[in-house]
């Protein structure tokens, strides 16, 4: 009895080191996935469905990241990427120039759409076809210098007088409500705002900017992080943009899987609204690019010069360095 219990003793013995010596298994986690916050420029919009798309549909978790999508508060995206407060976050080409004007070495790694859909738009019954028509009219606008400049420089064209125009401040209050007040014309997401009015059956014009002047055709939204991130942390920027990448390839091909996903993923959107959007944009996220996400030194160039030779920043930047597309899936 004694030599079969010392037998038994010493298997378990030897069965427990070498359970102590097994491989992991591979399909289990090893570590936990680094955590990563994504700050947006403005409530969830369709703008923003890649990266609903790359969180929810796991392509953030095979990069081996935890993504939190925050939106933001009273202090803008940019500025929380910049003060390390958010590892990612949504701007617009205008911000990260004025930043880059600054001092503040805030970087655009993609962007959202390829092609400004952004324009001024006012209902059909106020009769503004064109920019000329803009005198005599009341701007409703979020009180940007930089608003100022491009209205002024459109009219010029139309041989307008910006002089004429009324211009007041009504921060982010909604162009539906404004336009029935004392707003004439504001600026809009056509993808949005625009998707919206036909929505509602309400007949706008509207003013393309992509189409007015190759100078207003900028980036807007991209997506943004600090150069510290960059130095520090280039496989993490590799990785967040290889599955943001996905995120919004997947919403190119499938506008109508996504928008269901967008309104799961955000309680209290517009499934109508949503549907339309995307049907909208997937075909502009990455248009005549060679990949989503791609930016074009020219473009770069062009508003930041447009920026500088009407006195909207002190010291122009090089717009080399505003932008990179080093970290994009080939």
């Amino acid at each position: 009895m004694k030599r079969i219990l010392l037998a038994i003793t010493l298997t378990a013995v030897i069965l427990l080191s070498l359970a102590g010596c097994a491989q992991p298994d591979k399909n289990l986690p090893q570590h936990r996935n680094t955590e990563v916050k994504v700050i947006l420029d403005y409530v969830p919009n369709t703008n923003h469905a890649g990266l609903y798309v790359a969180r929810d549909m796991g392509y953030y978790a095979k990069q081996g990241l935890a993504v939190e999508i925050i939106q933001p508060s009273q202090t803008g995206a940019a500025q929380l990427v910049a003060a390390g407060q958010g590892d990612f976050g949504v701007s617009y080409q205008e911000e990260v120039t004025t930043a880059r004007s600054e001092g503040i070495p805030l970087v655009a790694l993609a962007a959202v759409i390829q092609h400004n859909s952004s324009g001024f738009a006012s209902p059909a019954a106020k009769n503004i076809m064109t920019p000329k028509d803009f005198e005599g009219k009341t701007y409703g606008g979020w009180g940007s210098p930089m608003e100022t400049a491009v209205l002024k420089a459109l009219m010029a064209k139309y041989n307008g007088d910006f002089s004429k125009v009324n211009v007041i401040n009504i921060g982010e209050a909604d162009f539906f409500t404004s336009v029935q007040k004392d707003v004439d014309f504001a600026w809009i997401f056509r993808g949005w705002a625009g998707i919206e009015a036909e929505l509602k059956g309400i007949k706008i014009n509207y003013v393309d900017l992509s189409q007015e002047d190759p100078i207003f055709d900028y980036y807007t939204p991209v997506i943004i992080c600090s150069e510290k991130q960059i130095a520090q942390n280039p496989d993490l920027v590799k990785k967040f943009l290889t599955a943001t990448s996905q995120g919004y390839q997947y919403s190119i091909a499938h506008p109508a899987e996504t928008a269901d996903l967008f309104v799961k993923a955000v309680p209290g959107s517009d499934p109508e609204l949503i549907k339309a959007s995307m049907k909208f944009l997937a075909p502009r996220y990455q248009d005549d690019a060679a990949r989503w996400g791609e930016m074009d030194l020219n473009v770069w160039k062009r508003y930041a010069d447009f920026m500088y030779n009407n006195q909207l920043m002190k010291k122009n930047i090089d717009p080399a360095k505003a932008f990179t597309n080093e970290y994009l899936p080939k």
